[in-house]
């Protein structure tokens, strides 16, 4: 069966550069669907109109252009690609999606890219590529690619680059891996490198069980994407043992991961166990990139580009409370499991986090705002890597998944 790949761009601007790929694609043996992005009239007839585009997002065309206003116009086309672009991948219109574009061209198309399922190939060719493509990636796995060269017109360079990502993504849809891999429940796991003994150790636990797990490190973006793989359907049960990311949302440190971390599993009613791993820290780059109203703090040089501050204990009153909070918002399958001896492998005794005080006010805090109607809490007499406290958790995720299983 012949397979399509989407054209997405803006075909009013564009349009002599688009043709020259939907033909290149067309020559390969796929089919085309091109959709225009575009404010106004396209130079050649799309699949699919910006029209369209527009009435997924609930929004009047004719009323935008008329008001001359593009600011309004992008926000909106953006809008109705995020709503119509995986609707028409489930309506199974396309395979996978292609794009190019300039900052404003890259802004409308990769919402709906990034709506769209883990593995549909997804290629974006942008001026923007080489900088910082965060806010365009997001969670997802977009591949961005530089242009090099202004994406209008056709050149030695450009053409060049446009062929590159159009065989790019052919050999994404030719090729399959047909080495088959064996299927096991998923489970999430949350790691940094000072919590790395705990989930090598719950990881050799969860796979004799027969469970899968996938790590993610609490780097914020890393935390981003479990919270979206939860919330797509992918995991069976969350090993949050590493909430590091709240210690620096709340203080300041640059690997936070927003507001929403640790709501997806409760919202989901996915059996989860969460720790405290890390918290002790907050994290930021180089240690004169450190902000001056943290002088006299405590820091931990991790490396020459990494410098740790321990959390002191009015920050770890607030985590508490916000981690608190967070858990509250289960149903139940939910255990908080506190290594009473110490958060990290610079939060033990003789390492230089070591901090009694401000560890036993996260407990405390933690103990006396989580609801025990929804959250069981498990105080353990272990350092967070010790082998027992590593095994205990994992074992606890695996009995809340295996009672959810018998609720069904």
């Amino acid at each position: 069966m012949t397979k399509t790949i989407a054209l997405a761009g803006t075909f009013d601007t564009k349009g002599e550069e688009f043709l020259y790929v939907k033909h290149l694609i067309e020559s390969l043996g796929f089919k085309t669907l091109t959709i225009h992005t575009g404010v106004f009239r396209p130079q050649f007839q799309p699949d699919i109109s910006n029209e369209a585009i527009f009435q997924a997002a609930g929004e009047d065309i004719q009323s935008i252009v008329a008001a001359e206003d593009r600011a309004k116009a992008t926000l909106v086309l953006s809008k109705g690609m995020e709503i119509l672009l995986p609707q028409l991948y489930k309506a199974g219109k396309f395979a996978g999606v292609l794009s190019f574009g300039g900052s404003g061209g890259t802004s409308i198309v990769t919402p709906g890219m990034r709506a769209l399922p883990i593995g549909v190939p997804k290629v974006m060719v942008s001026t923007v590529a080489s900088g910082n493509v965060a806010h365009y990636v997001g969670t997802s796995d977009i591949m961005m690619y530089p242009s090099i060269v202004d994406v209008a017109g056709l050149n030695q360079i450009s053409t060049r680059i446009f062929s590159n990502a159009v065989f790019a993504i052919a050999g994404m849809l030719r090729f399959e891996n047909n080495q088959k891999i064996e299927q096991k429940p998923l489970i999430a796991a949350t790691m940094f490198g000072l919590t790395t003994p705990c989930i090598n150790y719950a990881k050799a636990y969860v796979e004799k069980q027969g469970y899968e797990m996938l790590v993610f490190h609490a780097t914020g973006i890393g935390g981003k994407t479990m919270e979206s793989l939860i919330e797509d359907g992918f995991i069976a049960g969350v090993l949050d043992i590493t909430t590091t990311e709240w210690a620096d949302e709340l203080v300041g440190g640059v690997l936070a991961a927003g507001p929403n971390r640790l709501e997806a599993a409760a919202k989901h009613h996915i059996p989860q166990v969460v720790s405290v791993g890390a918290v002790d820290m907050v994290n930021f780059g180089p240690y004169e990139s450190v902000p001056e109203k943290f002088t006299g703090r405590k820091f931990y040089k991790h490396n020459p580009t990494v410098t740790l501050m321990r959390t002191n204990v009015e920050e770890n009153k607030r985590i508490g409370e916000v981690i608190a909070k967070k858990l509250n918002l289960a149903q139940g399958n939910t255990s908080l499991i506190l290594p009473l001896k110490g958060l990290s492998g610079l939060d033990v005794e003789g390492q230089p986090f070591y901090g009694p005080k401000e560890d036993q006010m996260l407990f405390q805090t933690l103990k006396e705002n989580v609801d025990r109607t929804k959250v069981q809490v498990i105080e353990l007499e272990k350092a967070i890597n010790d082998r027992a406290f590593a095994e205990a958790a994992a074992e606890k995720l695996i009995q809340l998944i295996e009672k959810r299983k018998g609720e069904k």
